[in-house]
Order: structure tokens, then sequence, then C-alpha cells
């Protein structure tokens, strides 16, 4: 079945038999959906970027709203306040980028997906999930698991962001558009895997085209290219010396100050993210950096700390360094 040649009837039978697998299937149990609060909504998809859902729900979401339950309460923050509520979810320039938002507009979001798009850290899918899952407007929405899901259904091997769009837009239920879209998102997340597409338990499976569904809508992986990083140890009286990063990746975040390699290391661990596998080498200081910031180590939550530095952290103690 090809959209352009797809019958009103396809498309109903398609979307009837999608909300029916939604209504028995979906991920209703996630707190983000029994809300209806736009901040909510707004807070769970920039979590979501690069975020795993189980981290999200069963920690950073619950966190994040009890220490900043409105969009007011978020805009008198500080910004470390925000980053050390962020702490641990890595992409800093997210927490900064609601901060910003906040600022602009504290007592609520706009309802124009334009408007939205105009907001720091908001482009056109946050701006229509917003529309669609807190306004229920009757807007396409396209993550990474919809592209997919559409790709194999209609056996697109390169389609432009647009013609996703559009695709997306004419399948959108009429009356229903918000299930529709959580719909294909779970199905996407659930049974139209990456990897392991899950086929004979597709509900989509009679109009699909994709006789076989790893040539569609696979992302390319990347390599992570490996680095080694020396950093410094001061510590006195129960507090840490850290510096306050400039660095475009943990700008404003708190780290140990660099350190030269010449130096036996006290400790060795290995962090990854995204682009890149790092091993860390922590070396002992003769004297603290001229710009350092002091940090109890017994309260490091209260602090705007990468992973990185919180896992160092972690492994001093185990040593008995801190």
């Amino acid at each position: 079945m090809s959209c352009s040649k797809s019958t009103t009837t396809s498309i109903q039978q398609l979307g009837k038999r999608l909300l029916e697998w939604y209504e028995a299937n979906g991920r209703h149990d996630l707190p983000w959906r029994q809300s209806q609060d736009p901040y909510h909504v707004y807070i769970s998809e920039i979590m979501l970027q690069q975020t795993q859902v189980e981290r999200v729900r069963n920690r950073y979401y619950p966190l994040f709203l009890n220490k900043f339950p409105t969009l007011s309460a978020l805009a008198k923050a500080s910004l470390d306040e925000v980053l050390a509520a962020w702490s641990g979810l890595g992409y800093y320039q997210r927490a900064k980028n609601l901060h910003k938002t906040a600022k602009l507009c504290p007592q609520g979001l706009p309802k124009s997906f334009e408007e939205l798009k105009k907001l720091p850290g908001i482009g056109t899918y946050t701006a229509a999930a917003i529309c669609s899952f807190a306004y229920n407007q009757s807007i396409a929405v396209v993550d990474t698991n919809i592209k997919r899901l559409l790709c194999r259904l209609f056996a697109l091997p390169n389609p432009t962001p647009a013609n996703l769009e559009r695709l997306a837009t004419q399948l959108l239920h009429p009356t229903r558009p918000k299930e529709h879209n959580l719909a294909l998102m779970d199905l996407g997340a659930l049974i139209c895997t990456p990897k392991s597409p899950k086929c004979g338990e597709c509900p989509l499976k009679a109009f699909c085209q994709a006789d076989d569904p790893l040539l569609f809508g696979q992302n390319k992986s990347q390599k992570r290219e490996k680095k080694t990083l020396h950093f410094g140890i001061y510590a006195q009286e129960g507090k840490l010396a850290m510096v306050r990063s400039t660095q475009k990746l943990y700008e404003g975040m708190l780290l140990f100050p660099p350190a030269s390699p010449k130096s036996k290391p006290i400790a060795t661990y290995r962090h990854s993210y995204t682009q890149y596998n790092l091993t860390i080498s922590l070396h002992p200081l003769h004297a603290p950096p001229k710009n350092a910031v002091w940090i109890d180590v017994q309260r490091v939550q209260e602090y705007p700390l990468a992973s990185l530095v919180t896992k160092g952290i972690e492994l001093l103690r185990q040593k008995l360094v801190l």
C-alpha cells in the first residue's frame, strides 16, 4: 500500500487497528501521559531526548518536578540549581534551554506550534509533541520510532523529513490525533524495534510493504572516539576543589581541574557517551587551582556536576581517598 494510492477506507482500517492495539498494549502508565499540564509534557519531552524512558520515569522526571513543580518555579531558580537537578542526564544544554524558556514565559507555554518553535531548545518535534499531547491539537508527531515505523510500513529507503511529515499528517486520525500519535510511538518502541522487530505481533502487518524491515528506517551506528582525560584531585577538610567548565559540552558545570599525566594516578576509570569512550585518570594536586570552586563531598547532589565527575568521586570514596 503506497500512501498516495491509499483509499480513505484503508487509512481508516489502519487507524482502527492501530488504536485498538494501543488501547490494549500502550504505555498508559507513563506519568507524563497521565497529565494534561503542558509543563509536565514539556519536561518529559526534553528529558526523553537522548535518555532512556525508564531512567526518566523512575528518577529524573519525579525529582525534577518535585524541585521545580511549575514553569514559574523553574524561572525563579538559579542556573546552578537547575544544572544540579539535571546532573547525570547529560547533554546539559537541554537544562540551560529549559531555564531560558522558563524565564521567557514563566506563566505558561504558548499553544501555537510556530510560537513554541521560537523558544530555546524547542524544535519541530518537541513543538508538535506539546501541541498534540498537552493541547490535543490535530498535528502529526514524528519521532525516531515513528520515522522507523513509517519507513518500514511504506518501504521508504531515504525519505526526507518533509515527506515523512506529510505522510504522518495524511494518516493522522481525524478525531483522536493524540492517541494516534502515542500509538505510533509505542508501536515503534515496543514492536517495530530497530534490530529485532516483532512483525508477527504487529497490528499493521497486513498494511506493511517491507519484505525485510531491517532494510528501512535504520540509523547508522556511530563509532565512538577513544580519549584519555587527566584530572587533578585536591581535597581538604571534607571539601574538594573543582573548576567551572567553559567547554561547550559541559559549559557552566563543575569539573575536576586539569592535571599533568606525568604523576602516578590515584584512580583510573572509564566513562562513555554518544561520541566518546573516555579513560579518566585522576592525579594528586599539590595545590588547589586559583579559580577553585569548593564542594562538600557529602552533598554532591546539590552541585552541578557532570556524571563523569560523580562517578569519579564515588570511586575515590571506595578507595578511601575522600
